[in-house]
């Protein structure tokens, strides 16, 4: 989709969708035909049709399939490669954060000063969180491995626990912040 059309709510460009069951939970996806646009847990059709309202919304199960099991796979096997073709747009820092995630090796993680930081803008570090928020392919566009400088999870669009298993799938363990000892 070009960044116009995301910009004027998908004018002009037709966008299928369908719902399947993962290890995770119910996930919506929804694709251009340029790839993937939406990869959502907990969500509906009403979503689309927000973010697209000019956009021509159709339901297609059988048409996903493909990308239904390569959105699967990127759950299931997160430690293999998987180029799914995907089609988001934001403003030039969202896109810039959205690589940079693109970029974290499964089972690591970055905080988001050090997302801020490696895209040149160490002091956006709320807008790094926001960006990371507006994420509009989960799994592929992989949010769940940015955490706080503490070490914390953090929060997770897709609920803690879901964060929790994707970052235990990859092998990453939990740090816990240490606590001071009390007599």
């Amino acid at each position: 989709m070009t960044p116009s059309a995301w910009r004027n709510g998908g004018r002009g460009e037709t966008i299928r969708w369908t719902h399947f069951d993962s290890p995770l939970g119910r996930l919506l996806i929804a694709a251009t035909s340029k790839g993937i646009c939406r990869l959502t847990f907990d969500d509906s059709v009403d979503s689309l049709k927000r973010l697209f309202p000019n956009a021509a919304i159709v339901e297609d199960a059988g048409g996903l399939r493909q990308l239904i099991e390569g959105a699967l796979e990127a759950i299931e096997s997160p430690l293999a490669v998987h180029e799914l073709p995907i089609d988001v747009a934001g403003t030039a820092f969202q896109e810039a954060v959205w690589r940079e995630l693109r970029r974290i090796p499964p089972g690591e993680t970055r905080s988001y000063s050090e997302i801020a930081a490696a895209i040149g803008h160490p002091k956006a570090v709320r807008a790094v969180g926001s960006a990371n928020g507006d994420n509009h392919v989960v799994v592929l566009i992989p949010c769940h491995r940015v955490i706080r400088s503490d070490g914390s999870l953090g929060g997770y669009g897709g609920g803690i626990e879901r964060k929790k298993k994707l970052l235990a799938s990859e092998g990453h363990a939990e740090r816990t912040p240490e606590l001071p000892l009390v007599d």
